[in-house]
């Protein structure tokens, strides 16, 4: 099952989690959520993935007003700014 729609995977063991950022090319908040995402991965040992909604009809209608998105496990976890200390309790849950 695609990663992007995995429910409740790993919870509690970081590294059995996925993240996934729905953004677009050029957008300075994806860049930013980007950063953010990378880095509380490497830190936490969990995936992560990018999804580009410019290339997805059905990201585009879902999330286009509130990119950058990010979900855990595909379910949204936050939008437009990430924070990093939230993400990793949400890691950890």
């Amino acid at each position: 099952m695609s990663p992007l729609f995995r429910r409740s995977a790993g919870q509690g063991n970081p590294a059995e989690r996925v993240v996934t950022l729905v953004g677009k090319p050029g957008c300075h908040l994806c860049d930013d959520a980007r950063a953010v995402v990378s880095a509380v991965c490497a830190e936490t040992g969990a995936g992560w993935e990018e999804k580009d909604i410019t290339q997805d009809a059905a990201l585009n209608d879902a999330y286009w007003e509130q990119i950058p998105v990010v979900l855990v496990d595909g379910e949204q976890h936050t939008f437009w700014r990430v924070d990093p200390d939230r993400l990793r309790r949400a890691l950890r849950s």
